[in-house]
């Protein structure tokens, strides 16, 4: 797997995604240079201890806590948090599975050290029960990003008895089972409810299966210096909230100062992608908005602040000259007349421009297209798929398109990541379940067209955009359930993701 790779430097934003390989480099950097790794494991114990006080304590669970110990340093760092836990009086019960001869000198001391403090450790044999309380946790200790390959006998046997018990699973450092680089789970891995990162997240978190098995991400500061996280070599990083802000609002802008969208979406029968892309961007700020429709398309269902007419090639430029940006592709249909439009439409465009759904479609079939200067693509992986001409869509495939192009490109999905020219991708892992629902994606057409329409920056935008548009699904998501939650709850909710960043400026 090649990705394109970054140090520190300008292009840096948020917390670097690294290999395992690479974070295993890193500490033994560390570690040569003479800090002590059971100090630093000390520490990662004593930070998942408090988190899983935490945990227990939000959640109203009992004061039992279950480890599952690995032979590797990963156990250590469970006995460690398990040390701190017994200071903090909780029942702490250890499933060791290897004998310990077999393990790690650390995970050995952190062994000793737990049982001196009071702790029970059980050493399991194959095909035993295991047996928990009704309230509690479940502390996975079991296999680290170390870990390869397939997990067999009593360690996938354990693995499947704890996923079916009801009780709440923290993953030290990384789910076991899963492969910290790849995403790959050959056999079974851990289902956690959350994972404990130690140091900088893994990049197999957001590949492949990783996301189904990470749950909550939450950040373990082991005290490993600055200094060798900023050696650390980032396959990406995660998106810095802290940074993010909304464009200003003058208090004499007029409408058309405040970002003049057009929209050309719609057809006899998707007229509502076009009306969903279009409140997007009203809702995103946009102060005026022109929709081009197409042929049949009811436009009983746009709101009245939508201005709209039928799609001309004409017309479309002259709007040109007064607009700020332009979404294309929301419900246009893949008839002949489509394709010949956006064929002689696209490259006379000079405009910011936000390609999505049917749009994409023709950008796949007519790969040579010249695009606009300032574009933004939001394809789905298969939508990518298409945009690579069949290739598997990998990020070493998106980062090559994006460069070849010259445009930013944002792959929807859990995580989104955000792609531009020449540099590492950004990771948004934002997001609800319940927002993969037809019409999403519209609406975050509209709104990224909007932020562009305000004078933010393309790669700013797609960011921000995929930003608020996460949180508003969020939102929605704990008002109606995912279960229940429709593109149009997105929209209702947006004013929320807003008030969110107001408030933390």
């Amino acid at each position: 797997m090649v990705f394109l790779r970054e140090n520190v430097g300008a292009m840096f934003e948020g917390k670097k995604i690294v290999t395992s390989q690479e974070m295993q480099r890193v500490e033994a950097l560390a570690c040569a240079q003479g800090y002590d790794d059971s100090q630093f494991m000390d520490q990662a114990g004593e930070k998942i201890a408090a988190l899983t006080e935490t945990f227990i304590h939000e959640h109203n669970l009992g004061k039992f806590v279950y480890i599952l110990a690995g032979k590797g340093n990963n156990g250590g760092d469970a006995y460690a948090a398990g040390i701190q836990l017994l200071a903090r009086h909780f029942n702490v019960i250890a499933f060791q599975l290897f004998p310990k001869t077999s393990c790690s000198p650390l995970c050995q001391i952190k062994l000793e050290a737990f049982k001196k403090h009071g702790g029970k450790v059980v050493f399991l044999e194959k095909n035993e029960p295991l047996t928990f309380a009704e309230k509690g946790i479940i502390l996975d200790g079991l296999l680290g990003t170390g870990f390869q390959g397939k997990v067999e006998g009593l360690l996938a046997e354990v693995i499947n008895q704890v996923n079916k018990k009801r009780l709440p699973i923290l993953a030290i450092d990384i789910p076991s089972g899963l492969n910290g680089t790849t995403g790959e789970v050959e056999s079974v891995a851990i289902h956690a409810t959350q994972t404990f990162y130690l140091g900088l997240p893994k990049i197999g978190f957001f590949l492949k299966e990783g996301v189904n098995y990470t749950g909550k991400l939450v950040d373990v500061d082991f005290g490993l210096p600055d200094l060798f996280i900023k050696e650390a070599v980032a396959e990406g990083h995660l998106l810095d909230e802290e940074k993010l802000s909304l464009p200003s609002i003058n208090p004499t802008q007029h409408k058309y100062e405040r970002g003049y969208v057009l929209g050309v979406a719609g057809s006899e029968a998707m007229g509502g992608a076009a009306a969903l892309s279009s409140l997007g961007a009203l809702r995103g700020g946009a102060g005026i908005l022109r929709l081009f429709y197409g042929k049949g398309m009811s436009i009983s269902m746009l709101p009245p602040e939508v201005i709209r007419e039928p799609y001309s090639i004409k017309r479309i430029l002259k709007e040109c000259t007064r607009a700020s940006s332009l979404f294309i592709g929301p419900g246009l249909g893949r008839s002949w007349r489509v394709t010949r439009f956006l064929r002689n439409l696209i490259p006379q465009l000079l405009q910011p421009v936000i390609f999505d759904a049917d749009a994409l479609f023709f950008l796949g079939q007519h790969p040579d297209t010249k695009l606009p200067f300032y574009s933004i693509l939001t394809p789905h992986r298969k939508e990518m798929e298409s945009l690579l001409q069949g290739k598997p869509c990998t990020l070493s495939a998106c980062q090559a398109f994006v460069d070849h192009k010259n445009v930013t490109l944002v792959l929807k999905g859990m995580p989104t990541i955000v792609f531009s020219p020449h540099r590492i991708p950004t990771f948004i892992a934002r997001g609800d379940p319940g927002m993969a629902t037809a019409g999403s994606g519209d609406v975050l057409t509209g709104l990224i067209a909007a932020l562009l329409a305000q004078k933010v920056e393309p790669l700013k935008a797609a960011k921000l955009g995929v930003y608020l548009h996460a949180c508003a699904g969020e939102f929605a998501a704990k008002g109606k359930t995912s279960y229940c939650l429709i593109a149009s709850d997105i929209l209702d909710y947006l004013p929320h993701a807003f008030q969110k960043l107001l408030s933390k400026a």
